[in-house]
């Protein structure tokens, strides 16, 4: 089993590893405008071998677009992710730390936040404040945050009658103290498991956002591309197949690394 788990890890690093140093070397694999008119129109994978990946139906090259829409997906899905996670986390660690009217007034707010479709909020915050990667992103993000609230709360719950917090404020510290450097690194195991599966479902949600033509229109990305081929899918269907399997393939990978962070974070599973 642990060999196993480890296999799964590496694998799924090995290949966020290979997506990261694409998109950062995008510039560099393929210099110019990945929107350009590159080569004849319409040229499938494998057909001509100065265009590994085939053409689209404006004659640009897929490989180039691929590449280069890795920088904003993975940039919009980490930046999501770290937004919803800050959000979550103080609101979580406030509630739990409290309880009382706090406590009641921020569970409300995440319950209130969870009965609204993610995909729902998201658009109409990108609509109300503009498409552009940051604005997708924050959105993103402001819509995510309640899962990881709730994580971060039953933690707080648990630990705030812990004897390592008695004993600090035992000795005088503050709440801000405690919470900061008492509780809460005793409290990131959860957290540190769930920002993989934020990141994946960030992703396909910027996928989606893209896909609808309400993302960031000057930012190519891989769901503007699905979004692009899906007129030609019963003749060329490779067009939006390409960019959909490199977020099917970057989500997997996110899944394996969680898994695997949760097997060795959880201290149930460390025996077995």
């Amino acid at each position: 089993m642990p060999s196993r788990i480890s296999r799964s890890a590496l694998l799924g690093l090995a290949i966020l590893a290979l997506f990261v140093v694409t998109a950062a070397l995008a510039g560099w694999l393929y210099p110019g405008d990945p929107l350009d008119m590159a080569g004849p129109a319409l040229l499938w994978p494998l057909q001509d071998p100065a265009f590994a990946l085939g053409t689209d139906a404006l004659g640009r090259d897929l490989a180039a677009q691929l590449a280069h829409g890795a920088r904003a997906s993975l940039q919009v899905g980490a930046c999501a992710a770290l937004v919803g996670l800050s959000i979550g986390t103080v609101a979580g660690a406030v509630g739990g730390y409290y309880g009382g009217w706090a406590d009641k007034a921020l569970t409300r707010l995440t319950e209130l936040f969870q009965t609204t479709p993610t995909l729902l909020m998201a658009v109409v915050i990108v609509a109300i404040a503009g498409p552009s990667s940051r604005t997708v992103a924050f959105a993103i993000g402001l819509a995510s945050w309640p899962g990881c609230a709730r994580l971060v709360r039953a933690q707080f719950r648990q630990l705030r009658e812990a004897d390592f917090v008695l004993a600090a404020r035992s000795q005088g510290f503050g709440d801000l103290h405690i919470i900061c450097r008492e509780i809460l690194p005793n409290a990131l195991a959860p957290v540190i498991v769930t920002a993989s599966a934020m990141v994946a479902s960030a992703i396909l949600l910027e996928s989606a956002l893209s896909f609808l033509g309400i993302g960031d229109p000057e930012v190519l990305s891989w769901g503007g591309m699905i979004g692009a081929g899906r007129d030609a899918l019963r003749t060329d269907w490779y067009l939006s197949t390409l960019p959909g399997a490199a977020i099917s393939v970057v989500v997997l990978a996110l899944n394996l690394v969680g898994d695997a962070l949760n097997d060795h974070l959880n201290p149930r599973l460390r025996g077995r």
